[in-house]
Order: C-alpha cells, then structure tokens, then sequence
C-alpha cells in the first residue's frame, strides 16, 4: 500500500492502550470491533479523532480558534496520513424512525442550502436544465399547452389565521 494511503498509528498509549502501532486505509469505512474495554473508543476517538480534530482546528486563524474548544493532544508518539475529522455521537438524539446522520448532526441543512445554490436542477423526465421562471412566464407556457394537456391549480382560501399566504 502507497503511504499516502494509509493513516500510520505508532505509539499509541491513550487510555488502555498500551504502544499500539497499526496501519489504516485512508478513504475507507474501517470497523473497529473488540471487548467492552479493549480500547475500541480510545483509540478511535481519543487518539484518531482527537488528533484529526486538534490538528484542523491549528490550521486555522486565531480568530477562528477563539469560537472553538481546543482538544487535548493524543498520547501518542506520532499519526501520519490524518485529514480533518469529525465525529458522530452514537447516542440516539431523536426517536424519529425517519432520522438520519444528516438529520441528526443537522449536516442537512448546510447540505441542502449548498445543493440550492450551487446546483442546476434537471427534468426527472427528460433531462434537461430547469430554469427559474416568473409567475407571468409560467402563465404563458400553460397557456401554450394543447386544451388536453391543460390543468387547474387550487388551493383553499385561508381565513382566520395570522401569517402570509400569498
């Protein structure tokens, strides 16, 4: 394996682990599975994570770093191969059946947000490029339409109730 495709682990004494030394894949989901006590937590997110997280949060401005909780350095001898890390709680947040990862570290919303903005919708049917179109140019291209392909758009009329509806 090219080394720089590997995370290199040499000395790690956090917690219980006592000097381990271990080569991972980069850009892979690894499992770490072992005993209750074996060192599973501490050496993915006391030694790994830790030391991931410490070393993004170095890079930036002080700035930056005044709004962000500075992490312990792992002890460790030394962790090559490291990209800037995160981590997920396993604790359950949400007893929603339709949570997901994204819904529960609220990643989604920057996600849908970034999608929103930089992304180019498509037709599902024909593929092509959808463009914003005003209320006057959506008129007018119904009203193209064949008297077949024709349709009606609906809705209640609210009232009684505070807001907007426009």
């Amino acid at each position: 394996m090219n080394p720089s495709d590997e995370i290199v682990v040499s000395g790690a004494r956090e917690h219980n682990l006592a000097d381990l030394h271990l080569r991972l894949p980069r850009n892979a989901l690894i499992v770490i599975t072992g005993l209750s006590g074996s060192g599973k937590s501490s050496l993915a997110f006391d030694t790994i994570y830790a030391e991931g997280q410490r070393r993004y949060v170095e890079s930036l401005s002080a700035y930056a770093r005044q709004f962000l909780g500075q992490m312990d350095k792992p002890d460790v001898d030394s962790i090559e191969g490291l990209s800037p890390a995160i981590s997920i709680d396993q604790k359950t947040t949400s007893r929603n059946p339709r949570s997901t990862v994204g819904t529960v570290t609220e990643i989604y919303d920057y996600l849908r947000l970034l999608w929103a903005r930089i992304g180019q919708p498509h037709c599902p049917n024909c593929g092509r490029p959808i463009d914003a179109q005003s209320a006057e140019q959506i008129v007018d291209q119904v009203m193209t339409l064949d008297e077949e392909q024709r349709f009606m758009v609906l809705a209640p009329v609210v009232r009684g109730r505070k807001g907007e509806y426009g």
